[in-house]
């Protein structure tokens, strides 16, 4: 792939690799609603965290790593290994592969803690407006760019993902928008590249390579096609069948199919074998339905009539088909994977429509189109995370104080098993293990008896914990709101 032959649009027609259409003119506007999506996704984070709502599962993982990674060590998660009875020398590489983790460690440099994690993620979250704007603006027009952008700016998936901690999902806009924006300007190089870069994302986004790989060989250029194909294809198999077990990892750990097979071969067997039940099975929960609609309602549904959408689909449809119910929700960061790619076919598939009707450059059209999709993701906020940055009791957490106290109470330097909502307060200063109810010796455990904690039972377990580790030699420094602070010798 080079970036001096002509690409073919995802809307059909040539695209002259030398036309460019520069932010010149724009940049006040599309830097204003950068920054903007940033605060926004900054505020719903830091908030979190100050609040005590954050939590170890996945806050901590991400900073163990990243910390490791600025110490110039490999990237240990002890939190993750301790969880899984496999050693506190268990590699973030094989839980997740994502050593695209190791470009934030610089900024562990500036600051050392979880609250950077979370301003990254904020930042990387908006930096997809100006391709995204770019993109609608060639194929659409320069009203219709910023709205869009305003759109994906208030997405539902990109305010889930900004209020659950953070993820490698922080990766995945930017790069998806500088993959298909970069291939639509006719500069298939870079292309390429923001494509490689998914793969060092995670292990599962060889997928959206595939299904990129696929858009190109539907629209026609069908030698690059099979090459992403191809390299979307063998990175997966790679990874999954090779360096997450090199690494000490487990591939079952995170297969969720055992309702079709008990591996990739027998599940798509299975699949093709019975495709009515696959569709029942695809559609058979309402929560599954929920979110594909909410998927594709924020484009009005014309992302459909895109190629772009089948690279979103291989990534949804596995989400869909799996036996984790979580997976299939609209409440966590699984739908920021494919978000902008949805938002390109969905302007994409509007200039298609067009051109069917031989509407082709009717502006009102456009415009009209543009406004309803701003005013869809409006209407969508009240739903979703965005919403409780205008109430106040967003930024008040009764047990704050307390929860406070009781972090204060370990000494740095320390192992210490935290529950949940505790461990990212003590994750600058200590080595975090989750406090799970299988003890793991650690010298101090922060436990809380007053509300559920993952991934404790009930209260009821936990009090019971509590107890026990203090009948085998813990004694109790710190009592406050539910929060106990246990230490032995």
């Amino acid at each position: 792939m080079t970036g001096e032959t002509p690409a073919v649009r995802p809307g059909g027609r040539a695209a002259p690799s030398l036309r460019r259409i520069k932010l010149t003119g724009h940049r006040a506007g599309v830097g204003a609603i950068t920054l903007l999506a940033a605060v926004a996704c900054s505020a719903l984070g830091l908030v979190r965290l100050a609040t005590f709502r954050a939590t170890t599962f996945d806050l901590v993982i991400v900073d163990q790593a990243v910390r490791n990674y600025a110490a110039f060590r490999p990237p240990y998660v002890p939190v993750v290994g301790a969880f899984h009875g496999r050693g506190t020398d268990y590699l973030q590489l094989a839980d997740h592969f994502s050593p695209v983790y190791a470009l934030l460690a610089p900024l562990y440099w500036i600051h050392d803690g979880p609250a950077t994690l979370i301003l990254a993620q904020a930042a990387l979250f908006a930096a997809a407006i100006p391709f995204l704007w770019r993109f609608t603006r060639r194929v659409l027009g320069v009203t219709p760019a910023y709205l869009v952008g305003l759109a994906y700016a208030l997405s539902w998936p990109i305010a889930q993902a900004a209020a659950f901690d953070a993820h490698e999902v922080m990766f995945v806009p930017l790069l998806t928008a500088i993959m298909i924006e970069r291939y639509h300007a006719g500069r298939a190089t870079p292309a390429l590249l923001a494509a490689i870069g998914l793969l060092l994302v995670k292990e599962d986004m060889g997928l959206i390579v595939i299904g990129f790989g696929l858009c190109l060989v539907v629209i026609g250029d069908r030698q690059r096609g099979l090459l992403v194909m191809t390299l979307g294809l063998g990175t997966v198999l790679l990874v999954r069948g090779g360096l997450i077990l090199y690494f000490g990892g487990d591939t079952k750990d995170f297969w969720a199919y055992e309702h079709l097979g008990p591996d990739a071969p027998s599940a798509l067997l299975a699949l093709v074998s019975d495709p009515i039940g696959a569709v029942q099975l695809l559609l058979g929960a309402e929560a599954k339905i929920d979110t594909l609609f909410l998927l594709v309602w924020p484009t009005l549904l014309l992302c459909l009539l895109s190629p772009l959408s089948l690279a979103a689909a291989p990534h949804v449809l596995v989400r869909m088909l799996a036996d984790r119910e979580q997976w299939w929700q609209a409440d966590f960061q699984y739908s920021a994977f494919t978000v902008v790619i949805l938002f390109c076919a969905g302007v994409d598939g509007l200039a298609r429509l067009l051109r069917r009707t031989r509407r082709s450059g009717d502006a009102s059209l456009t415009l009209a189109w543009a406004v309803a999709v701003c005013v869809v993701a409006l209407t969508l906020v009240p739903r979703f995370a965005f919403d409780r940055l205008h109430h106040a009791d967003f930024y008040r957490e009764s047990k704050a104080t307390a929860a406070a106290e009781a972090a204060a109470a370990v000494p740095p330097g320390v192992t210490v098993e935290a529950a949940n909502s505790i461990g990212p307060a003590l994750t600058s200063k200590a080595t975090v293990l989750l406090w799970s109810g299988a003890p793991h010796g650690s010298p101090w455990v922060v436990a809380d008896v007053a509300r559920w904690e993952f991934p404790f039972g009930s209260l009821d377990e936990q009090a019971a914990e509590v107890v026990e580790l203090l009948a085998g030699g813990y004694v109790k420094k710190f009592e406050r709101d539910g929060y106990v602070v246990l230490h032995r010798e």
